[in-house]
């Protein structure tokens, strides 16, 4: 080999390190995304939440890339992640953490995934503990005694102790020493935990505390606003209010059946239930409507059993696991819309926004231009070529209409006329309608001219099925003779 031909080599490798650089990144992005995505819905899986708390407190996070604001972010206490799982899921999510740690260049984040890790195989080993191994189990019991208790600061300070200790000539219980020594990793990555479970817990609570006294503020102000009304004083009637109810001489029949408490039974019923959302280690979300809250706790805690909630979790696991293609990226950026009609029907169906997932396809357009400024090999930027909606209507009360959609161009532009700057697309609305319980849906979209033709892979579709409203389609192409794609 020429010594010419070496840096040749090198510029080749570097361009190849990046390139797999990229695309790493590329995919981490992705996974974060769809991550959140399932969180928000109430759908994630234990390495999403672990992903989401990432997100949250990653400080070279580039907020660009994210689908949600750290406000819109379900957040789960890391412990309360692994608190449910047996040995099979816990070796599956091992899996996903190193997928995500070998993807990871940040030296924090991979320390973070290095973290989880950590507790993972911890877990795994308590799953695998049984009977037969009462000695040892004894022995960890009293670790965990010890250690759980010890902030980050005094498990370091005792891991110097121990290593001093095992390191002296002094006759020392090697065994117990060694192994309190290994679990000290284990709950300094407990420790490290809990202070990143409470910095967000802090910081979501700062924030509400906040909004709720800008609301309290505000509120007072519109009371101090109306005229105060003149109250009569309330009718007393043998020592009772006159709006209180009648009282029960007997109990009724469908209430003998009820379970009786005391007061110290029923107290202690509300300490268990209260540990046990405690122990579900939730943290607030500050942009969430009190129904929204309502519907997102029902998620999480698994009570819809209804059937329409199930074929929507079915519907969108379908969906998700089809993934992105090579070209697509997920789209989300909603545009607020007026519901027609909505107060015909709000009084008897709490209005909801459908779910969705839904694809943006990108590609490169060979124009005269590009093909003079760009070739194969140094491809020009890549545009908007098509879009794929999946919108979610599982609850729709006139299922005899399907829902449909329509082109809304503003400031009386018509369909053909362009008023972008040159080398901009122009954009429209496509507005989604459905009908109760559901609120219109819109999304901003290039707007161009659609290839109608039924091509496998740049075909029209449109269709409603099983609760789903399905619509894809590509732009036409306009190429010349030499366009290589």
């Amino acid at each position: 080999m020429s010594r010419s031909s070496v840096p040749a080599r090198r510029s080749a490798d570097a361009q190849e390190d990046a390139w797999v650089a990229d695309e790493d990144r590329f995919v981490l992005q992705q996974a974060r995304k769809k991550a959140a995505i399932r969180a928000k819905n109430g759908r994630a899986q234990p390495v999403d939440w672990l992903t989401v708390i990432l997100a949250v407190i990653d400080p070279e996070r580039n907020p660009l890339d994210d689908e949600l604001e750290d406000g819109e972010l379900e957040v789960m206490d890391p412990e309360a992640v692994f608190e449910s799982l047996d040995e099979t899921q816990l070796v599956e999510l091992e899996k996903k953490i190193d997928t995500l740690q070998i993807l990871e260049s940040s030296r924090s984040n991979r320390d973070y995934w290095t973290m989880m890790k950590t507790i993972c195989r911890d877990r795994r080993n308590h799953a695998r503990e049984g009977s037969s191994t009462r000695g040892i189990t004894n022995v960890v019991s009293d670790l965990d005694k010890l250690l759980k208790p010890k902030t980050l600061a005094e498990l370091e300070k005792l891991e110097r102790q121990v290593n001093a200790k095992l390191a002296s000539t002094e006759p020392v219980d090697t065994d117990y020493w060694e192994q309190l020594l290994k679990s000290l990793l284990t709950y300094k990555a407990k420790a490290k935990l809990r202070g990143i479970s409470r910095s967000i817990l802090d910081s979501r609570l700062g924030g509400l505390r906040k909004k709720q006294a800008l609301d309290a503020e505000a509120l007072r102000t519109r009371l101090a606003s109306r005229p105060v009304a003149q109250l009569a004083a309330p009718k007393i009637i043998d020592g009772r209010h006159e709006l209180d109810p009648e009282p029960l001489l007997r109990l009724r029949p469908e209430d003998k059946a009820l379970q009786t408490y005391d007061a110290a039974s029923f107290t202690q019923q509300v300490l268990q239930e209260r540990q046990a959302v405690l122990k579900a280690g939730y943290v607030p979300n500050l942009k969430r409507s009190s129904d929204d809250k309502e519907a997102s706790l029902a998620k999480r805690m698994k009570l819809g059993t209804e059937d329409s909630a199930r074929s929507l979790s079915v519907a969108y696991d379908r969906e998700l696991a089809r993934g992105l293609g090579e070209d697509e990226e997920i789209f989300t950026t909603e545009e607020d819309v007026v519901t027609k009609n909505k107060h015909l029907w709000a009084d008897k169906h709490r209005p909801r926004k459908p779910q969705y997932f839904n694809r943006v396809s990108l590609g490169f357009e060979w124009n005269k231009y590009n093909q003079t400024h760009y070739d194969q090999d140094n491809p020009p930027p890549k545009v908007v070529q098509g879009y794929k909606f999946n919108i979610f209507y599982p609850d729709l009360v006139d299922k005899s209409r399907a829902p449909t959609y329509r082109i809304v161009r503003e400031n009386g532009r018509r369909r053909g006329e362009t008023t972008a700057p040159a080398g901009e697309d122009d954009t429209c609305l496509i507005h989604f309608i459905a009908g109760a319980p559901y609120e219109d849906i819109a999304f901003r979209i290039v707007d161009k001219e659609w290839d109608y033709s039924a091509k496998r892979d740049r075909g029209f579709q449109s269709s409603f099925d099983k609760g789903v409203l399905k619509l894809q389609f590509q732009f036409k192409r306009y190429t010349t003779a030499s366009n290589t794609t």
